[in-house]
């Protein structure tokens, strides 16, 4: 019989399993699951927003699981079309291998090494005569894959789809087959390319797999999903310090989010924390406890302590005084630009003005040099703005 607490661990956190009912069967066959989860290297490092994949993965791994980490390889060349609104650009070989190196290293920061198989899906793809790939293609219909959203609103709106592009959720689908797997994790925006796997095993003759999906984890600015592209990141390679002020940046109400998806801790403990908050205590106390664990998962304890100390010394030097005005501003929808803020704050006279300010470094949040003249702050937010020496203002966001 199943532990209860084991299938509460699992579904921590997730967003949706299918079929629940078909995990808890697996699980009770007393056997190592194998335990899927896939990532294109199309950019050089790793940072938060994969790590809500890879702890679960822990977790599964954990528990006695069989943990295979696929690197897309061959995938990466293709370029994933979920979200996009446009083809994507395909990644050289050269740049997949390279961006491959670098997520092999990080991975074990938080994954046992001797406890996981790293694979890449170039070892059974590159076999794959164009016979065999127009035999997979065969195996789903035009029909099915524009049942997908992005290529559903791509082709309404007259936006062009490539044909290598229907490719890539079968052969994600296919690495399911040819790795046997039982369960497959990915973001809630992996969906339909999970199902895919699922039917594919069928059509093979395998047991399908059971689909686990993580939430997307939203960037600094707590409105888009964690990207580098858009500079809303915290890289699990960025230097101690860097980590902290960029936690230590996000708004109250995210940092909540970042403790379910990213934090260790048991959820008891969180909760009696965010209730402690809502009845009047500073939430600064746990974003500090927050980014000391993450610093320490990433680096060591020396190194968090080291980061809490080097925050606190150049929050000091800024000389923050004590009496600042104390200004609410209401945003609509989901935040406020950083140019936006200031000018309505009275800290510069206009959002142009406001953009120079960060441009010529001499906006900070918290003590923390903004660089981004384009960050966009989430309701729910309280910080202290700094504009030149003199202009300060402690600003709360209300949606």
């Amino acid at each position: 019989m199943l532990q209860e607490n084991v299938l509460e661990q699992l579904k921590r956190g997730s967003d949706e399993i299918l079929i629940e009912s078909e995990l808890v069967k697996k699980l009770e066959e007393n056997r190592p699951l194998i335990i899927k989860a896939g990532f294109d290297p199309t950019a050089p490092d790793l940072h938060l927003g994969h790590t809500v994949l890879i702890n679960k993965l822990k977790q599964f791994q954990d528990l006695g699981h069989q943990v295979q980490f696929l690197i897309g390889d061959f995938t990466g060349m293709i370029g994933d079309p979920t979200g996009k609104n446009v083809t994507r650009k395909a990644l050289t070989q050269e740049d997949v291998m390279e961006n491959a190196k670098t997520y092999q290293e990080q991975v074990f920061k938080i994954l046992d090494p001797d406890k996981t198989n790293i694979v890449f899906n170039s070892a059974w793809m590159n076999k794959m005569s164009p016979a065999d790939l127009i035999q997979l293609a065969a195996k789903h219909t035009v029909a099915r894959m524009l049942e997908r959203d992005d290529f559903s609103k791509r082709y309404k709106g007259g936006q062009p789809i490539a044909i290598h592009e229907f490719l890539y959720p079968l052969i994600q689908g296919y690495d399911s087959v040819a790795m046997k797997a039982d369960v497959e994790l990915g973001g809630t925006d992996q969906k339909f390319n999970l199902l895919v796997g699922r039917q594919l095993q069928e059509v093979y003759g395998q047991r399908p797999q059971t689909v686990l999906t993580m939430p997307i984890l939203e960037g600094l600015d707590g409105v888009q999903k964690m990207s580098k592209s858009l500079n809303n990141y915290i890289g699990i390679a960025d230097a101690p310090d860097d980590m902290f002020g960029k936690i230590m940046s996000i708004s109250d109400d995210l940092m909540w989010r970042y403790f379910e998806l990213l934090s260790f801790r048991p959820m008891s403990e969180i909760e009696s924390w965010h209730k402690a908050c809502d009845e009047g205590l500073n939430p600064r106390n746990y974003k500090v406890a927050l980014a000391q664990e993450i610093i320490e998962r990433f680096h060591n304890a020396a190194a968090a302590s080291k980061a809490l100390e080097n925050f606190e010394a150049r929050f000091k030097r800024g000389q923050i005084p004590e009496d600042i005005d104390e200004v609410s501003l209401e945003c609509k929808e989901g935040g406020l630009a950083i140019a936006n803020i200031l000018k309505e704050a009275g800290l510069t006279k206009s959002t142009s003005d406001a953009m120079r300010m960060v441009k010529q470094g001499a906006v900070k949040i918290d003590g923390e040099k903004v660089s981004d003249h384009k960050l966009v702050i989430s309701a729910g937010s309280k910080h202290v703005y700094q504009v030149g020496k003199r202009k300060f203002a402690k600003i709360e966001i209300k949606s």
